[in-house]
């Protein structure tokens, strides 16, 4: 009984940091994969970077995004995003 006394706060200190460190970043993660397997060809999106274009074409890993008034198309890893300012309808 007096062991399991001494163990309470290790016990407690543990879940605290369950619930306010992993709960959360499992739940970010989550919601960055979903992210990422909603893009769409026509998706303006960030890198993380910071560069900012619209995706022309989906690979299984990377994109292809164009970028800059001169259209230059950069080949992304989809790791390499970090956010999706835009999504736009494919007009298929």
């Amino acid at each position: 009984m007096q062991y399991i006394i001494q163990l309470l706060p290790l016990i407690v200190v543990f879940v605290i940091f369950y619930a306010l460190l992993i709960i959360p970043e499992r739940k970010r993660k989550k919601q960055y994969q979903s992210m990422l397997n909603d893009l769409k060809i026509n998706d303006e999106i960030i890198s993380k970077g910071g560069i900012i274009g619209k995706v022309v074409n989906l690979q299984d890993d990377y994109i292809i995004l164009e970028s800059g008034p001169d259209r230059a198309r950069i080949k992304l890893s989809r790791q390499g995003i970090a956010n999706v300012i835009n999504t736009k309808e494919d007009n298929k």
